[in-house]
């Protein structure tokens, strides 16, 4: 007697293809990896809350740096961000360490991202979006360092538009907002190389296709950092057009290296080389007919 396979409930299989699971499983399992995130974010800004003053003086500092010649020809004191409330100061200790913490932890609550996504993932495609993963967070921390190193020239530039007896009393959580604004920028426009790899690993981009379109990709990207920088300047917007450039170069690079692989194995067709009314290369329709509608050869033959 053979017993007939149980289609009452499927039971998860974490880290195998083709696994199933119920919604509410999912739901379940979305809920743990979303509570254990949470709890690592917040043991993290607890230890941030800790190492306040450092990383307040390291956020303040290219606003400091920025604002040191503007202060001497104005003969204005000292570099100072202002609050304009009781509770402004607990507020901005309470922002910084949030922001700190899911820093600290981000490697952890990737992870739990990575644990929930990973299931419903073939092989394959498992290890492209490992790389993916591995490859992106440096280029994100790549681009945010450049945005910090980029910040105190862009303010400078923004500061000398103060006229005279006009000093600048900016609020502390404005300037931190800019702040993390333009590092999200910077950050988000390092991971678009990245994002183009990624589409042509898995078919999408050819490297024909990257080819034809580069001049107006460049110019989006150029357009990209011009709106995407808060502080409007050029030297800030070419801080970030010009990694950006060279990235997808080394992106559309690395595309024709990959297709000109898949020619070479005979994983892929060349279609772009292919004529519009070149005939493919499917059965022909004769020999799919049913042998029915055929006409039955006749004596002479």
């Amino acid at each position: 007697m053979v017993k007939t396979p149980r289609t009452r409930g499927t039971k998860k299989t974490s880290g195998t293809d083709g696994a199933a699971m119920p919604l509410m499983a999912h739901l379940r399992e979305l809920r743990g990896r979303l509570f254990k995130a949470a709890a690592a974010i917040a043991v993290g800004t607890v230890i941030a809350w800790f190492f306040y003053d450092p990383i307040i003086d390291a956020i303040i500092d290219p606003f400091c740096v920025a604002t040191e010649q503007f202060r001497e020809t104005r003969s204005l004191g000292e570099c100072n961000l202002i609050v304009d409330s009781v509770i402004g100061p607990f507020l901005l200790n309470l922002q910084v360490s949030i922001v700190a913490g899911m820093l600290i932890t981000s490697p952890f609550w990737l992870y739990q991202l990575w644990r929930f996504i990973t299931p419903g993932l073939h092989r394959n495609e498992r290890r492209w979006s490992l790389v993916f993963v591995f490859t992106s967070v440096p280029l994100f921390l790549a681009g945010v360092a450049l945005a910090f190193f980029v910040l105190p020239k862009g303010l400078g530039v923004l500061l000398e538009f103060t006229p005279e007896r006009v000093e600048p009393l900016i609020k502390v959580d404005v300037y931190l907002k800019f702040m993390l604004r333009t590092m999200l920028v910077f950050g988000i426009g390092f991971l678009i190389p990245i994002v183009v790899v990624l589409l042509n690993l898995i078919g999408i981009l050819s490297a024909k296709t990257l080819k034809r379109t580069r001049a107006w990709t460049v110019v989006g990207i150029f357009v990209f950092a011009a709106v995407g920088t808060p502080t409007g300047d050029p030297i800030t917007m070419l801080a970030v057009a010009l990694p950006m450039w060279l990235l997808y170069e080394g992106a559309v690079i690395f595309a024709r290296l990959h297709d000109r692989r898949k020619l070479a194995r005979g994983d892929d067709l060349d279609y772009d080389s292919l004529d519009d009314d070149e005939a493919s290369s499917i059965d022909e329709a004769s020999s799919i007919e049913d042998p029915d509608s055929v006409d039955p050869p006749s004596d002479s033959d």
